[in-house]
């Protein structure tokens, strides 16, 4: 082997590895188990293995043994890259133009604005149960609850799942009041209580474990589907891993910002000529006193804990397919479903008494058992170091995200991707690495969108596309159109002004020089390629004055408050007329 030529050996290498395609030719090649990992509201930054300082050894390993790559891009919010990651179809043909918690009532019932996964689509899942794989999910669904869209009708054996948007991460109640209850649901049935010891990070790899040990007899390669809640608020944690970061990020915010770049940098993450959006200034956390210094620190603490938390789980697992002799016949895909976000409930009356009525705040025992907390404005932006906008944006920040890819032998470990990925190339890369054709659907069903990236595990130099093919991406009315280098983007209030403007972010990655007057030509160009793409997949324009959070409370109220209570109100008031009634007819009644 060693006087062969590196070419031959990549060859005798993929040879080896190509699975269900040749299986029946060679019958003793066993197609790859597949584990797909999503985090939730992780920043860019956040993984060791990104940049950060957070603990996450697993991930980490992850990482070096696999291929990073860092020009992935995803939705600014979970639904949506969720949608386009199982299908790899845009998540507006996909039925997910966007939630039904934020959905103008102008768009409700609208082609692709049903808020959950419609009938055109199918998902990886279907295509890899029909193929011979042992299917579960464990953790965040959020893709609608009709029997329909619940994962047993979308290709998974086996699902634990959290149907919301999200949840307390210790207890079976809501995290804010937009839902009164939260709905999980065991393989399609819902469930009325938790375990008494529950921890959802914990829990999602017990399942999954348990289910892949209830079907190893089967002797059939697996894809299992973990999606965690963490880091999504509320930031929750056992409080060992929260305890692992006490006396640390008391430098503030700026401080933390800095190292992160600087690894980045050292790491070829990011480049030195790199042009990054700008920092905090050191004196906003001077400026506070010494108790909200230290109220801020405990805050990121939690925040790092439950990432930590996450992490150990993930070596849980690894461990566990250790042990069973399937480590090294797995193939493992780490990514965050959007960047993380950057604000505070409290700063709402209507949250934080809702909040106040239901959770604590005390500084000790921040991110525990009955204690909210969420990342902050600032923290959170630290999270997406070193890039603008965050969370609902379609500014960098709120949709380049991590992407790791582990486990393929053609991969040169520790290696580098900087080609732009999206979340719709996610679906044909799992099916071709499970030797399935991408392009070969169901006649009814929506062809894949996206491009696999396995291409890119042999040359991580090599571009995915071509430098002129656009990308289009719209949630909420923040937009963008990606074609090459360039991006065209428009941030609706309170994000943004709604005015489109165009970056190079391989040169400016942190969106800070506007080229739509040096280069006209292209800014026009690119606005109709974003015209095509709302054509050819549906978007609709937002209302004038949209406002999330009056919405979020406006949808809440009619759609999920009202048809739950108005039976019981209803009822008094029959009651009441009925008493009404008789009390006036006893009080006609003659001598009375």
């Amino acid at each position: 082997m060693a006087n062969l030529h590196p070419n031959v050996v990549c060859l005798l290498a993929l040879l080896l590895w190509l699975p269900v395609t040749v299986a029946q030719e060679r019958p003793n090649i066993v197609p790859p188990n597949i584990v797909l990992i999503v985090v939730d509201d992780i920043g860019y930054s956040d993984f060791g293995a990104f940049g950060g300082e957070i603990e996450t050894p697993h991930i980490d390993a992850l990482a070096e043994r696999g291929a990073r790559f860092t020009n992935f891009h995803a939705a600014s919010s979970c639904a949506p890259t969720r949608a386009m990651l199982l299908t790899g179809v845009d998540n507006h043909i996909a039925g997910v133009g966007s939630m039904r918690e934020l959905m103008p009532f102008s768009h409700r019932g609208k082609p692709g604005y049903s808020g959950v996964l419609n009938d055109r689509v199918e998902t990886i899942a279907t295509r890899l149960q029909a193929a011979g794989y042992r299917t579960s999910i464990a953790g965040k669904w959020h893709l609608g609850t009709e029997s329909r869209n619940l994962p047993p009708a979308r290709g998974f054996d086996y699902s634990f799942i959290q149907a919301d948007s999200g949840a307390d991460n210790f207890e079976m109640r809501p995290y804010l009041p937009m839902k009164p209850e939260a709905y999980w649901y065991r393989n399609g049935e819902r469930l009325a209580a938790l375990p008494a010891d529950f921890y959802s990070s914990r829990y999602f790899v017990d399942t999954t474990i348990e289910h892949l040990a209830l079907t190893q007899a089967q002797q059939k390669p697996f894809f299992a589907y973990v999606a965690f809640q963490a880091n999504h608020t509320p930031i929750q944690s056992p409080a060992r891993f929260v305890d692992e970061y006490r006396g640390r990020y008391l430098e503030g915010w700026e401080a933390v910002r800095r190292a992160r770049i600087q690894k980045m940098k050292a790491a070829g993450i990011i480049s030195e000529q790199a042009t990054l959006a700008p920092g905090f200034l050191q004196q906003d956390w001077n400026a506070l006193s010494q108790q909200q210094q230290y109220f801020e620190a405990r805050r990121m603490q939690a925040y790092a804990g439950m990432a930590t938390a996450m992490d150990h789980q993930v070596g849980r697992l690894v461990e566990y397919l250790q042990e069973i002799g399937e480590y090294d016949n797995t193939v493992f895909l780490v990514l965050s479903d959007n960047g993380a976000v950057a604000n505070e409930p409290y700063e709402s009356e209507f949250a934080r008494s809702w909040l106040e009525a239901r959770y604590h705040r005390e500084v000790e025992t921040l991110g525990e058992k009955g204690s909210w907390v969420a990342a902050g404005r600032n923290w959170g932006r630290v999270a997406n170091t070193p890039l603008s906008g965050q969370k609902f944006s379609a500014s960098e920040g709120g949709v380049r995200v991590p992407l790791i890819i582990s486990g393929m032998p053609l991969i040169r470990p520790g290696m580098l991707s900087h080609a732009f990925v999206h979340v719709t190339d996610i679906a044909p890369t799992v099916l071709e690495i499970a030797g399935l054709n991408p392009d070969t659907a169901a006649a009814e069903k929506e062809p894949i969108a996206g491009a696999s990236v396995v291409v890119l595990f042999e040359d991580g130099a090599q571009a995915l596309r071509a430098a002129d093919e656009p990308i289009g991406y719209e949630f909420s009315g923040n937009a963008a159109l990606y074609r090459g280098d360039f991006k065209l983007m428009r941030n609706q209030a309170p994000a943004g002004d709604g005015l489109w403007r165009l970056f190079n972010i391989k040169q400016d990655p942190g969106e800070t020089v506007d080229l739509s007057s040096r280069r006209p030509d292209l800014y026009q160009s690119m606005q109709q390629d974003y015209m095509a793409y709302t054509q050819r997949t549906g978007v609709l324009p937002m209302p004038e004055n949209y406002s999330l959070n009056r919405q979020v409370a406006l949808n809440a109220l009619i759609f999920v408050y009202l048809p739950r209570y108005l039976p019981y109100a209803v009822g008094v008031m029959l009651l009441f007329a009925a008493f009404l009634a008789f009390w006036r007819s006893r009080r006609s009644e003659p001598g009375k």
